[in-house]
């Protein structure tokens, strides 16, 4: 229902180029900034990706690239939301092998019910992961905070809701994480690595 595209440079060599993973932070929530998926795409694609496809309403989309850097991707990405929509929100972009990393290094058991109790939190750098040490020390038990290698993790057993620990990661500054529930994280991986 929330998953549109391919929007550009679909067919031929582009399916072997590199994939990766763009998320927004704090779009369309709100009274945060708006980002319509459809002009996200048209964006994606006009800076030359390929394949661009987006998920859900919350600043989500997977795209091919031939060459560039994570940090150049933000970069671009960045600036042509600036430029063309008006819109200044933090972006993050990972390789699809990361993403894979990401879900397989998940340290909470998760059952279908619990997909919506599990965020994961997704930063740019190794020194930016270590900054949310301070969101652990925020967890009350059974909730559960682990920093993994590539991202963090919190299980809010009650709910993210009912957790401060959550709602602090999903707050205020540093906007130095964005966070997607287990559910979307699943559902980024299956489209960006759609072998496996």
């Amino acid at each position: 229902m929330g998953r549109s595209g391919p929007a550009a440079g679909a067919g031929g060599g582009a399916s072997s180029l590199p994939t990766f993973v763009a998320l927004l932070r704090g779009v369309n929530v709100g009274k945060g900034p708006r980002v319509p998926m459809a002009a996200f795409r048209e964006l994606l694609a006009g800076l030359g990706y390929h394949g661009v496809a987006t998920l859900l309403n919350s600043g989500n989309a997977v795209f091919r690239a031939a060459r560039g850097t994570p940090s150049a991707h933000e970069a671009r990405i960045s600036e042509a939301l600036s430029q063309q929509l008006g819109v200044d929100v933090p972006v993050i972009v990972k390789p699809a092998n990361a993403l894979a990393a990401i879900v397989a290094e998940c340290p909470v058991e998760a059952g279908a019910g619990d997909h919506s109790r599990i965020l994961v939190a997704f930063t740019r750098s190794a020194r930016d992961l270590a900054g949310l040490a301070a969101i652990g020390r925020m967890a009350v038990p059974p909730e559960r905070f682990v920093t993994g290698r590539h991202a963090a993790y919190l299980f809010c057993a009650s709910g993210i809701h009912e957790s401060s620990a959550a709602l602090a990661l999903l707050g205020r500054p540093p906007r130095i994480a964005t966070t997607r529930n287990w559910a979307t994280t699943l559902k980024l991986h299956a489209l960006a690595n759609p072998g496996g």
